[in-house]
């Protein structure tokens, strides 16, 4: 199968904070839900934690619903999830609370970390670098410097440029590398599955239009039948 990567799906002039509200999708497409709101956090965010990459104070760019936040949060961990959209933190807030955790959440501009203290010692992004306009990666790499201690760890999840990866918007990892380079040491960027919130049959008929062909059954799920995109890791500390 060819690689079909939605790449004319401009997600970095999404209206996040309407899409949250219902009010529209991207790209002429509608959900019901956003794609990445699992109602639960990622399995690899989950393996990560396992395996000892999560320390300190957490900060959780572009938290959106909070799931990830929570899951952490209810580990011990004192975390802030920021995310541009108020509806989305609201929604995490409501979330955070029914599962009776205490988690910070505030509307902050990813680009800018403006009004968001130097206290972090674990970056967490979960699916937010490859929204952002290429022309703010970089100012989003200082962003998450100037919020960070000494010795952070920062973790980045996002679309691989693989082939067959049937997702939007994909990310190189010469990308990652220029616009993060300056101010953090990149240790490792690894493929990785992250998991959507619909099962491949639903993700050929939302998506039809960008994947002609798509061969459902040949999609990679994860253990509750939900399709799952390839995704790069980074891993790296902070310069």
């Amino acid at each position: 199968m060819t690689n079909r990567s939605g790449a004319g799906i401009d997600i970095g002039s999404v209206d996040f904070e309407s899409f949250y509200r219902g009010e529209g999708g991207f790209a002429d497409i509608e959900f019901d839900r956003p794609p990445w709101d699992i109602g639960e956090p990622q399995p690899v965010l989950v393996q990560l934690e396992r395996d000892g990459g999560i320390t300190g104070r957490v900060l959780d760019a572009g938290c959106g619903p909070g799931d990830n936040a929570i899951y952490l949060a209810e580990r011990g961990y004192s975390v802030t999830g920021v995310d541009g959209s108020a509806t989305a933190l609201g929604t995490a807030r409501e979330r955070a609370a029914a599962r009776g955790v205490r988690a910070d959440f505030q509307v902050a501009d990813a680009t800018t970390m403006e009004g968001v203290p130097q206290e972090f010692d674990t970056v967490l992004d979960s699916a937010l670098y490859h929204c952002l306009p290429a022309e703010s990666r970089a100012a989003y790499g200082a962003a998450l410097h100037r919020v960070t201690k000494p010795g952070a760890k920062l973790h980045v999840l996002c679309f691989a440029d693989v082939e067959d990866a049937q997702a939007p918007a994909t990310v190189s990892q010469d990308d990652l590398r220029t616009n993060l380079g300056e101010h953090w040491r990149i240790n490792a960027i690894e493929q990785v599955r992250y998991s959507g919130a619909f099962d491949p049959e639903t993700v050929a008929r939302q998506f039809e239009q960008f994947m002609p062909g798509f061969d459902a059954g040949a999609a990679v799920t994860d253990d509750h039948g939900r399709f799952t995109f390839p995704m790069w890791h980074l891993q790296a500390e902070r310069a």
